[in-house]
């Protein structure tokens, strides 16, 4: 059973999204957070594997909380809550090492299968995220494109095999039964590919793997 705590200012937003989680039942809501100071609160207190912010909250928004989290309750994975013209909060919350992100107005599916790919230790973006963080953080479509292909053109064959699979938002143990070798290989390679690329975290990498063309890489449309 995943547990997971839920993080946001808004009580319909909240709702469906516990509705969402609680239809698998392998995931488990352990509590509810109106604010990024609850949050914190919360996660310390019922310790879940999952907890999802949305980036803008009161008291502590969920950059902030997550922060906290990373230093206060490291297991906990982090997923950001987004909507459509956060792009700069995106980035940051990139920079900052959240394990993933999921649009509110996303399909379902995508929230069930980030809240499992990164209970795992997998990231997960959003497909429609993930174009709008390498638009931004690309310094352009062709010029990120051509930069990030040139960056992954420095790993081996089996690495960027790696890397493109990390991008599609599998974990260690699925990239091991996707490529047929035991999940301590796979982090292996996951170590020495952000070594090589100086990358800080899996998510980076998932972009990196986006920029690179290494995954489908979707339409921007809200």
């Amino acid at each position: 059973m995943i547990r997971t705590l839920l993080a946001d200012d808004e009580a319909m937003i909240r709702a469906g999204v516990r509705a969402i989680l609680t239809a698998d039942p392998g995931i488990e809501v352990v509590a509810e957070a109106a604010d990024g100071r609850e949050a914190v609160e919360l996660t310390l207190r019922h310790r879940p594997e999952v907890a999802l912010l949305d980036i803008r909250m009161p008291r502590l928004d969920g950059l902030a909380a997550a922060a906290e989290l990373r230093r206060a309750a490291p297991a906990t994975g982090v997923i950001m809550l987004t909507t459509f013209g956060e792009d700069e909060y995106i980035a940051r919350a990139l920079a900052g090492g959240a394990g993933g992100f999921l649009l509110k107005s996303g399909d379902p599916r995508e929230l069930i299968a980030g809240v499992r790919a990164v209970a795992g230790g997998a990231a997960y973006l959003s497909p429609k995220v993930a174009h709008r963080v390498i638009t931004r953080l690309g310094g352009g479509r062709l010029e990120g494109r051509a930069r990030a292909s040139r960056r992954a053109a420095a790993l081996t064959p089996r690495e960027r095999d790696v890397l493109a699979l990390l991008g599609a938002g599998l974990s260690n143990a699925e990239i091991g039964a996707r490529l047929h070798v035991v999940e301590g290989t796979v982090k292996a390679y996951v170590s020495a590919i952000l070594t090589r690329l100086d990358l800080r975290n899996r998510v980076q990498a998932a972009v990196l793997a986006y920029q690179a063309g290494l995954v489908d890489d979707p339409d921007d449309t809200p």
